[in-house]
């Protein structure tokens, strides 16, 4: 668990630094909870 939720902050870090609008946090995020759903259908 305590990896998942490193490896999940790290890509939150990551996606922050590779957007420069609020539309792309957005589609960030929206990426992110879409792994996050894919990860939690393999457990």
């Amino acid at each position: 668990m305590k990896t998942l939720s490193l490896l999940l902050s790290l890509s939150f870090l990551l996606a922050l630094t590779g957007c420069n609008t609020v539309k792309g946090v957005g589609q960030d995020l929206q990426k992110a909870g879409e792994k996050i759903e894919e990860a939690a259908k393999k457990v």
